[in-house]
Parts: C-alpha cells; structure tokens; sequence
C-alpha cells in the first residue's frame, strides 16, 4: 500500500531536519536555506491564525512565482487550511468568482504584476467593494490600497500567537485532509473545485520527482506558474522532499532563461516542447553556457523524437521525461521513465506511478484492446476526495468502483505506455494552458450580439492549439469578429480569447440537437 501518512506540513519540518543550512529558495534578494524557510513558514502560520484563519478554512493566492507565493501556501498550510490558488491572466469576474465559490477568507495577492493591479480589477468587476465572504487582503509586493495589509504587516500580527498553537495545528491536520483546492472548468461551463489531500499530494509527487531524477542539490528553475498543480506540487514541494533549491520564476521569456540557466546553475529546467525549441533555435545559444542543465519534463504537446535527441546532444540534459496528469488525479497519472528510449518519450505520455491503475475503455466501460483509442479512466491513491460543494459532478467523474473518467482519449501500448489522442471533452491546450470551451461559450453567449456560440481547438504552429469561434449573430445584428475578440479580451483570461471568429449561419447538429464539433473542425482543416 502507499505511504499515505505525511502531510505537507511534515514536509517542510523534515526538509528543515535533513537539508539545514543548504538553500532552499532564491529570489532576487530573498535567500532563504531550508531551516531559515520552515522558520518563515511558521510566522506566515502563526500570521494567519492571528488574522482568524480557522482549521479547513480557505486562503486564496492571485500572484506570479515569488518567494512569497510559497511561504504564504505552506502557512496556510501549516495552520490548517487550503490553499485555492487563481490564475494570473484571470479577470476581476473571473477570479471573483473562484474567490466566492470557494468561501476564500484571505487572499494573497500583488498590486503591480505586468502593469496590473489585481485588488482594483477585483473592486471594478464587483462593484468597487470586495467579492462576497472575503475578509482581508494581503498585498506580497507592491503599493498597499486601503483596507489592505503588506506583507510585513501581516507577518507581525503573528507575534500575539503562542508558537505552539502552529505546532499544534500542524499535528492535527490529517493526511486526508484537504490541502488546496484547484478550480478546473470541465464542460459545465463553470470552474469546479478540485480538492487534493496531504497524503496524496505528497506521496504523488515524492514518486514524481524519483522518476524525474531531482536530487539533493539540484537548481530548479520554476517556470511554471504555482498557481498549476505542476508549479505548485512538481515545483515547491518537490523541492521539499528531494532538498533542492527553488528558484521562482515569474515571467516566461526565452531569452531570460537562457540567461539564468549559467547565472544561477539551473539544473531542472520543465516546460512545453516550444521552449526547448526555440533555445535550440536561437541564434546565441553558443554563447550561453547550458552546461549545467540535467533535468527536464516535458509535455503538453507533440513532440518530435529529434527533439528529445537534440536536447540531450546539444542541451546536456541526462534525464527527459513526459507524463500525463489531470487536477483530479493530484496532477499526475503516468511518467516516463528517464532511461526510455526517444521515440518512447516523444510520442507517449508513459505509464502509470506507482499504486495507480490506469485503463482504456469504451463508452459502455469495457477495456479495450491494446492498440485501440478509448477514454483513459484513472483508480489509486492520486484521485481527488470529490469537486466542492458539488456531490453531482463528483459523481459524473468517479464511478462507483473507484475510476475516474479523464474525458481525455488515449492509446495504451503493449508496455503499459500512454498516447494521448483526443478530448472527449472538447478541451484544448493553448500554449500550455487549458482552454475549455464551454467555458468560452458561457462567457460568450452574454454578448447581445451572439445568438449562439462554438468553439473548438484548431492546430496552430506556434502555440500548439488556438481557439475558433463559430458564431450565429443575434436578429437585426451583424457582429465584427475582431470587435468580438476585442470584447473576449474584457470579459476572460487572453489565454481563453479565441484567435479566430467566424460568423455563420448555422452549426452542425445531430439528431438531439448537439452541435457535431467534429464537423467543425474539419471544416477549418478542409478551408
């Protein structure tokens, strides 16, 4: 059976005890060794029990990679609550709403990130007054709006609480408890809330990052946003259990990168295949020293076997590894393992971790032959305890044995190994990013002049998939798709903005009148 008994707060104590003095996180001027960041992890607890946050609580994140996105995470943590973290590119409604949805009664945020203030778009999109059942709001970095604490002050609420009370919180969290909660659309149209165990947490990525190779030591660039299962568990924790050092990363930009990989001796460096191209690509690349580079995860897109064969030629990296996860499987399902061969590495996901089941079926749940495209159902430790509040879709995901349907379509190989096809649910990867259309269409059937609404992933050579919208105007309106993409702009994440806008008479229906997606997009691959 799995070691399901730690929880995240164990984590951090026994990161202390093992790794001392070896450091542990470094951003700009804030470098912190393993005990100097469980001792900030207990004032940020001792901060938030102070502040009134209460055993199962929700404490909320909205900022980019910072040091401080990770202490403030394992504070929650270590005083009993969960974390909900919001995605960066979200507006005001949209993060308004995950903050209301998940009864946040903190939220950590920033007041200038890229130029944006996300209290102000918060106040704007709420009638200038904060979300329904939020209390207080913690500015990490930048200027402070009223009726708002820094950082600093925050932290110093801490000295009235006793430092055994931390302790104490600490020890009464059970591995079954909740320790975030991660909002993933679905075809609803609407987030739903992912909750995610300590002790599932844990153990997942304790094998991730076996597999992956992350050791005691490593320099681990963090480029994936914490507020994604990946930065957040295969990032901050996993740095935790193996006593390598995080290094945040807030912006992705190629050339930034490239410059921090000999700057500060970054050995793991994960992201989609775009980035590993495009440094290969680069007409400098022989005047950057890459040789400390070791580690990488890969995924999330098509992957050329040279590719992988180029990365470990003329990047140096030792270990490459691909794998498959959903928020509802912690994040993880199935890895590669390092000493694969390419071909197996680029054109599969891998097989499944360790005490995890994963099967291929049809639609009426029998297992298909290998070789045979059908939905991959997930069963083990890794499977969430259920969506928020929200008993019926819990059940539409987890069938009464214990599986969890993915919606994803895979090919299972002789080997075990995974090859993700489609999505049975319509959901597409824009960049890296998870694009579900029904939420796109929620948002865009509030436009007067849209009657009704498609959308559908199409290929684009840079991005992997872009989004097209397939538009029937209201009566007595004759939409402009680019003032269309403009409006899309105001109401969602960029990320969710469809690329292309086609204004049509009428969509493909089936006989219950469902529009037939399919036909669509091979309408677009046809034109």
């Amino acid at each position: 059976m799995p070691d399901l008994t730690r929880t995240i707060p164990t984590i951090v104590q026994q990161a202390a005890d093992r790794f001392g003095d070896r450091q542990a996180l470094l951003d700009g001027e804030i470098d912190l060794s393993f005990a100097e960041l469980a001792r900030e992890v207990h004032r940020a607890a001792r901060a938030l029990i102070a502040n009134g946050v209460a055993p199962g609580n929700r404490v909320a994140i909205w900022a980019p990679n910072l040091a401080e996105w990770a202490i403030a995470a394992l504070g929650t943590h270590a005083a009993g609550g969960a974390v909900v973290p919001i995605n960066t590119r979200f507006k005001g409604s949209e993060a308004g709403y995950l903050l209301e949805r998940s009864g946040a009664d903190l939220l950590f945020t920033v007041s200038d990130f890229l130029d944006i203030d996300y209290v102000s778009l918060l106040t704007e999109a709420h009638g200038g007054a904060l979300p329904t059942g939020l209390n207080q709001v913690v500015i990490l970095r930048g200027a402070v709006p009223d009726g708002a604490k820094s950082f600093a002050e925050f932290l110093a609420d801490g000295d009235s609480v006793d430092t055994d009370v931390v302790a104490e919180r600490s020890a009464a969290i059970d591995p079954e408890s909740v320790a975030n909660i991660l909002f993933t659309s679905g075809t609803t149209g609407r987030p739903k809330g992912a909750m995610l165990s300590h002790g599932a947490t844990v153990r997942a990525f304790e094998d991730w990052a076996t597999v992956v190779g992350l050791t005691e030591g490593d320099r681990y660039l963090i480029v994936n946003p914490f507020f994604h299962s990946f930065g957040l568990n295969a990032g901050i924790l996993a740095c935790l259990l193996k006593g390598a050092t995080m290094l945040p990363h807030p912006v992705f930009d190629v050339a930034q990168v490239m410059a921090r990989v000999p700057a500060d001796g970054v050995t793991m460096l994960p992201g989609p295949p775009a980035i590993y191209q495009t440094i290969l690509n680069h007409p400098d690349l022989a005047s950057f020293d890459m040789s400390s580079l070791r580690l990488s995860v890969t995924g999330a897109a098509a992957i050329p076997v040279q590719l992988i064969i180029d990365m470990r030629e003329k990047l140096g990296f030792e270990n490459i590894v691909t794998g498959y996860g959903l928020t509802e499987a912690t994040g993880i399902a199935t890895m590669c393992r390092h000493d694969d061969d390419p071909t197996t590495i680029a054109t599969t996901s891998g097989r499944a971790i360790p005490d995890v089941e994963v099967m291929v079926v049809d639609d009426d749940g029998n297992e298909m032959e290998r070789g045979t495209p059908g939905e991959i159902l997930i069963r083990g430790y890794n499977v969430m305890l259920g969506y928020l509040d929200d008993p019926e879709a819990t059940a539409q995901a987890i069938d009464a044995d214990g599986w969890l349907h993915s919606g994803d379509i895979g090919v299972m190989d002789s080997a075990g190994n995974i090859d993700i096809t489609d999505r049975k649910k319509d959901m597409y990867i824009r960049g890296g990013e998870n694009v579900y259309p029904a939420e796109v269409e929620t948002a865009m059937s509030e436009h007067p002049d849209i009657a009704q609404v498609a959308v559908v992933g199409i290929a684009d050579q840079r991005m992997g998939e872009v989004g097209m919208a397939f538009v029937i105007a209201a009566s007595d309106t004759s939409p402009d798709p680019e003032a269309l993409r403009t409006w899309c702009r105001e109401k969602m994440a960029n990320y969710k903005v469809p690329s292309r806008i086609a204004i049509v008479d009428s969509l493909p229906l089936n006989a219950s009148g469902k529009v037939l997606k399919y036909e669509l997009r091979e309408s677009v691959t046809e034109a």
